[in-house]
C-alpha cells in the first residue's frame, strides 16, 4: 500500500490518501474502512442524457464521488472491495443523498475520512504502508569483515544494515588482534539484528556464510544473548537457520533462496506466531485453566488486575458496525499494551482466526492464576438461577 498523504487533527479526526498496489492491500483496506466513514474515489456511473429531439441515451462516465459508508463487501476470491453508501458531495452526475457503489481497484487512489482514528486503524495504516511490517523472512549474509542484514517480503528485499570492518590478518603467534577484530565485527552484526529484526513479524532468519563463519557467529551471539539477557534473541533461537553461501555480499541471497533444501526448511519453520500463541492458549486451558480465559468480560477483569500477558483477538471485532463495541475492544488492546502485554491480532480469513472466533474472538494468557474470575462468574450464574 502506498501512502500518498495524511492529515490528522488534534481531536483524532482526519483523512489518509492511499493507493492499493497488491491484492493483500485490499485486505488491509477492508480492515480500515468502517460504516460511518467517508470514502472518496473515482468510479464509473451510468448517466442518461436526453438529446434535443427527445431521444434518451445511456453512457458510462468516470467521475469522483464521496460517499458515507453504509456497507462493505469483500470478495476473498477476487480480492475486490465493494463499498456502498450515499453521496455526500455535490456532483454533476449523482444527486446528493443518492446511493452508489464504489469498487476499489488496484493502483487507483482513494481517500478515507474518519471522525476518529483509533490505535488499531493507525497501526493498520502503518502495517500496510511499511514493507518491513510484513517482511516475515530475515537474512544475515556474512564473511569475515563484511555482513548484510536484510528483510525479505513477497515482493522486495530490503537491506537494513551493512557492516564493513577491517579485521587484522592472522599471524603466527599473533592471533589476538585478529580474534578481537572478529568479535568487534560480530558485536556490530548482533546490534544490527537487535535494531532491525522485529521477531514479532519475522518468522525465521537465514544466517549464511562460506566455511564455518556462520557457526562461529551464532555460537558467539547466543552466548552474548544469555550473558546480556537479550530476550529477543534467546526466545527466538529456533528461528535462526544456518545455510551455506559463497560470500557475505547481498547478491548471494538469490543463490541461498534458490537452494531447494533451504526452501523446504523455510516451509517447516515459517509457522505463524499467531498459531503458536493459540496452541499455547489451548495447552494452558487444559493444564492451568486459571491462567487462560476467553470472552470479553473475563478478559477485561483480568486486564483490570494487569494480569494479561498475551491478548489474542480477531480482526473481525474491529470491523463491528456498533461503534461502542469497537471502542471497547480498541480500549482493551491499548490497555494491554500500556501494561506491557503482548497483543496478537488474528486474521479471520485464517484457520487460527476462525478457531479463535469460535471462542468469542478474544482470549488471554495470564501472567498469574486468577481463579476468582471463574468464581465470580459462577456466583453470578447462581444468583440468576435463584
Amino acid at each position: 500500500m502506498k501512502l500518498v498523504a495524511k492529515n490528522f487533527e488534534k481531536d483524532s479526526s482526519g483523512s489518509v490518501v492511499l493507493v492499493p498496489e497488491e491484492a493483500e492491500d485490499m485486505w488491509h483496506a477492508y480492515n480500515l474502512i468502517a460504516v460511518g466513514d467517508r470514502l472518496k474515489s473515482t468510479t464509473i456511473r451510468r448517466v442518461q442524457t436526453e438529446s434535443a429531439t427527445g431521444s434518451v441515451s445511456s453512457n458510462k462516465v468516470r467521475t469522483t464521488l464521496a460517499i458515507a459508508v453504509e456497507g462493505i463487501e469483500f470478495d476473498t476470491q477476487a480480492c475486490m472491495l465493494r463499498i456502498k453508501g450515499r453521496n455526500v458531495e455535490e456532483n454533476q452526475y449523482v444527486k446528493m443523498g443518492a446511493y452508489h457503489t464504489i469498487d476499489l481497484e488496484l493502483n487507483r487512489k482513494f481517500t478515507l475520512l474518519k471522525e476518529y482514528w483509533d490505535l488499531i486503524a493507525l497501526e493498520r495504516v502503518e502495517m500496510a504502508c511499511d514493507p518491513t511490517q510484513h517482511a516475515d523472512l530475515g537474512a544475515i549474509l556474512l564473511h569475515e569483515g563484511l555482513g548484510h542484514i536484510m528483510l525479505v517480503t513477497s515482493s522486495m528485499t530490503i537491506v537494513r544494515a551493512k557492516i564493513d570492518m577491517n579485521i587484522p590478518r592472522k599471524r603466527k603467534g599473533f592471533c589476538s588482534q585478529h580474534d578481537k577484530g572478529l568479535l568487534r565485527f560480530y558485536d556490530a552484526i548482533i546490534q544490527g539484528v537487535l535494531r532491525h529484526i522485529n521477531f514479532d513479524v519475522v518468522k525465521c532468519v537465514l544466517v549464511a556464510s562460506p566455511g564455518f563463519v556462520k557457526e562461529q557467529f551464532c555460537d558467539y551471539m547466543f552466548q552474548q544473548a544469555i550473558k546480556n539477557e537479550w530476550k529477543a534473541i534467546t526466545e527466538n533461537k529456533s528461528k535462526f537457520i544456518l545455510v551455506h553461501s559463497s560470500s557475505g555480499h547481498k547478491h548471494t541471497l538469490k543463490e541461498v533462496l534458490a537452494d531447494p533444501a533451504v526452501t523446504a526448511r523455510l516451509a517447516d519453520t515459517k509457522a505463524a506466531g499467531e498459531v503458536k500463541a493459540l496452541d499455547t492458549f489451548f495447552t494452558m486451558l487444559q493444564t492451568e485453566p486459571d491462567r487462560a480465559y476467553y470472552g470479553i468480560n473475563h478478559v477485561e477483569k483480568a486486564n483490570e488486575a494487569i494480569a494479561v500477558e498475551t491478548l489474542l483477538v480477531t480482526d473481525e471485532l474491529f470491523r463491528s458496525t456498533d461503534l461502542p463495541t469497537r471502542k471497547r475492544y480498541v480500549k482493551l488492546v491499548e490497555s494491554v499494551k500500556e501494561n506491557g502485554g503482548d497483543v496478537r491480532v488474528f486474521s479471520s480469513l485464517h484457520v487460527s482466526g476462525e478457531q479463535l472466533g469460535q471462542l468469542s474472538g478474544v482470549a488471554a494468557i495470564l501472567r498469574f492464576p486468577m481463579p476468582d474470575i471463574a468464581n465470580d462468574e459462577d456466583s453470578a450464574e447462581e444468583s440468576e438461577e435463584d
